[in-house]
């Protein structure tokens, strides 16, 4: 008996999306990273037809709902790890100073994201790990934000111990964002002060402690089309619970300073294939969409697969106005997820 492994991968554009349509929509089942490598190579003329199949997969295993989330750096800067993306890294030249958020501004901010018809709000903060300042202002933080609004809080706060996973949890924290940011075999080419196995012992760690686990990365790093299949592949076998998606947004300073944006229709494609290795995860838009998509390809990728974004700004850059992105899921008819009765 002929099973699914031992079919001959389809690389023919039209028997690709035929066997993803029958794997992916009607049975459920990921694509694997030799099958996400063929979609990344599929021609520009499949890409409406893959983005159709996307959409198609996005629609039957997860709905029409949107999760919209909002982000606000509690520590922002001076960062001592060198991700060559980051303008937050103490070790280059870019100019962004270390500000510390207080309590009052963080409930407002809550308030403010809350009033866009938000369901999240994220604490960001840029460091290692964090330190028992930190974990003080979270402890605060979190108390505060829930008795002043209703949104759920998650966190991304870098690399966790046991002990700081279980306060965190205890705190009510209901998502953590820690992303392994690219493939494995590309991590070293991106950051040299820690590893993409010390990230994974805290994505672990978050599983186990009951939260959920958002974990993505960003592309258009200079990676190669396998090592993107190689990361979706990855993250597929994570099982996060959102995978949030950026593109590379070169800032002056870093090491990836001088790297060209990535494509509208090699982003698309991405986003395609991230739908179809991984049909029922939330895949949001994160950073870096505004200046490789615009509002058309904004547009596309709700279409072919998005079904979460982040409204306003980022932590370092300008994203949209969020009467934009909430315009344009009203004209999509697509009904913003609604606040869960219990965190």
């Amino acid at each position: 008996m002929t099973t699914l492994e031992d079919r001959p991968l389809a690389t023919d554009p039209a028997d690709l999306l035929a066997t993803a349509r029958e794997q992916v929509l009607e049975r459920g089942v990921g694509l694997d990273e030799a099958q996400v490598l063929a979609v990344l190579n599929l021609p520009d003329e499949h890409l409406e037809d893959l983005l159709a199949l996307a959409h198609e997969v996005r629609m039957r295993w997860c709905g029409p709902e949107v999760e919209v989330e909002g982000i606000v750096s509690l520590k922002t800067g001076g960062c001592p790890e060198d991700c060559h993306f980051c303008s937050q890294s103490g070790q280059f030249t870019s100019p962004v100073r270390s500000v510390w958020l207080d309590i009052p501004a963080l409930v407002e901010a809550a308030k403010a994201t809350a009033a866009t018809g938000a369901t999240e709000f994220c604490i960001v903060a840029a460091v290692r790990g964090p330190d028992e300042r930190l974990m003080k202002q979270m402890r605060e933080g979190v108390a505060a934000i829930q008795a002043a609004v209703d949104i759920q809080v998650a966190a991304s706060l870098g690399m966790l111990t046991q002990a700081q996973v279980d306060e965190l949890a205890a705190m009510g924290v209901h998502r953590y964002n820690h992303n392994l940011e690219t493939a494995r075999s590309y991590f070293p080419n991106v950051v040299t002060t820690h590893t993409w196995e010390e990230r994974w012992e805290t994505l672990t760690m978050v599983r186990e402690a009951g939260m959920e686990v958002c974990c993505g990365g960003i592309v258009g790093m200079g990676e190669s089309l396998e090592q993107r299949a190689e990361f979706a592949a990855q993250l597929a076998t994570l099982t996060p619970d959102e995978v949030p998606l950026n593109f590379l947004n070169p800032r002056p300073g870093t090491p990836f300073g001088d790297q060209e944006p990535l494509s509208a229709q090699d982003a698309l494609r991405t986003i395609a294939a991230f739908r179809l290795a991984m049909p029922r995860t939330i895949l949001r838009y994160a950073g870096g969409r505004e200046i490789t998509l615009g509002d058309l390809g904004t547009r596309e990728g709700l279409l072919g697969g998005i079904n979460a974004v982040i409204v306003g700004n980022y932590l370092t850059t300008l994203g949209r106005d969020p009467k934009e992105d909430l315009a344009l899921l009203d004209e999509l008819k697509m009904p913003i997820k609604a606040l869960a009765d219990t965190f």
